[in-house]
């Protein structure tokens, strides 16, 4: 599958120092990234029936701006995102609407590419399907049934196949959560613990065998289609490797999704899945969060075709720390168009100001967990001094320039 086409990065002097970004699973900042060569990224991506809303973007985002901070530290990155293009939401969401499954997901594709490029978000070096991504979940399937973690659920009509999540090493080492809570969530989030036949209720689905007027594909364990979290675990074992630096997506990713893709993979391989699990937080709107399943989503899409800038819509998302839960309103959007002006009105013109301090206050705010907002904080310092003191130094206000868009995807 294609990403969408990468923005021009200018480069900066590199500063080494690696990131601290909050793991979920240790519940402390952590530093991430190798002393040199490339830094291993996985981000969930989206299940195309309806992006890209705000949510989509606030996640994403946050992970470009590791993936900058990384890049400004000297490293290289390979970065990997999957599209889950078959899946029960997408099929449910293609039967509503009359429009076929494949339709649906290469046209909501496309719209987050779209979007994507626009809010200048860096694109994954393995951009992978779940449909295409078949042979490798199949291969890992086969893999885990060796190990004895992998059964049939006692089901003569669809004995579909399952993984023993609460007997794999390692369980609850992502969530932490309490069982009772656990077992909520779970069938909240796409799970079935209350389904006859599983040898335990946190066994996850890894292969769905075939229903009638559903897609499904020939296989070893029979015709069918893949699980949700087995599909992200295969692709990233064969485009990362095992225990690469960071998994990473939205706070609702953490249960039951990425613990049970970490226990997946490390029944595979023996070896932790990432080093660390980050997750950006949950965008609200009209009260509640922005999700497809409550209706209250307001789309990039929609924003951009109404004449708004994708540099303040980033700057809206930037406003708020990427770890926060927060509530969108027009006023975020105004009050990034305003800064987005005042910076241009500034940055347009000579200035008496260096630069430099201002730079490493946006890195040092970066590798602080991504601080974003006190990066626009320095920025904002330096703009204001500037709108007072003016001054006849290009060279300042070009360095800016370039560090906002190197560094934080902001291009004046």
């Amino acid at each position: 599958m294609q990403a969408w086409s990468r923005p021009e990065i200018p480069t900066l002097d590199v500063d080494p120092r690696r990131p601290r970004v909050f793991d979920s699973a240790t519940q402390a900042l952590v530093e991430v990234g190798p002393t040199g060569g490339d830094a291993r990224l996985y981000v969930c991506g989206i299940t195309p029936y309806d992006a890209t809303h705000l949510g989509h973007a606030n996640t994403y985002l946050a992970f470009d701006l590791l993936n900058r901070t990384w890049r400004d530290a000297g490293l290289g990155v390979t970065y990997t995102q999957n599209v889950t293009d078959v899946d029960d939401p997408l099929l449910e969401r293609a039967g509503a609407t009359g429009v076929a499954w494949e339709d649906l997901a290469e046209e909501q594709t496309e719209l987050f590419r779209t979007d994507m490029e626009a809010l200048r978000i860096l694109p994954p070096d393995h951009y992978v399907g779940a449909v295409e991504s078949i042979p490798l979940v199949v291969a890992l399937i086969e893999r885990l049934r060796d190990t004895g973690l992998v059964y049939q659920v006692a089901d003569d009509e669809h004995p579909d196949w399952y993984f023993r999540c609460s007997a794999a090493e390692g369980f609850m080492g992502v969530a932490h959560l309490d069982l009772d809570a656990a077992r909520a969530i779970f069938a909240e989030r796409g799970g079935d613990p209350d389904r006859p036949g599983k040898d335990d209720p946190f066994d996850c689905l890894v292969w769905r065998l075939a229903r009638e007027g559903e897609p499904a594909w020939p296989s070893s364990l029979g015709q069918g289609r893949p699980g949700w979290h087995i599909e992200c675990t295969a692709i990233a074992l064969e485009h990362l490797g095992p225990h690469f630096d960071v998994q990473g997506g939205g706070a609702d990713l953490v249960f039951p999704h990425h613990e049970m893709c970490a226990l997946e993979a490390r029944a595979a391989t023996g070896e932790p899945f990432a080093h660390a699990y980050v997750h950006a937080g949950m965008v609200g709107y009209q009260g509640e969060k922005m999700s497809k399943s409550k209706g209250n989503l307001v789309f990039v899409s929609k924003l951009r075709e109404a004449g708004h800038d994708p540099m303040a819509i980033r700057l809206a998302l930037l406003a708020h720390h990427y770890r926060t839960d927060w509530e969108y309103t027009d006023a975020d959007l105004a009050a990034a168009e305003e800064r987005l002006a005042r910076w241009r009105g500034v940055l347009n013109e000579p200035s008496s100001l260096p630069a430099a301090e201002t730079i490493a206050a946006v890195r040092d705010a970066l590798r602080d967990d991504l601080d974003a907002p006190a990066a626009l904080a320095a920025v904002d310092t330096w703009v204001e001094a500037s709108e007072t003191i003016g001054g006849d130094d290009t060279d300042a206000v070009c360095a800016v320039v370039a560090a906002l868009d190197a560094l934080l995807g902001v291009r004046l």
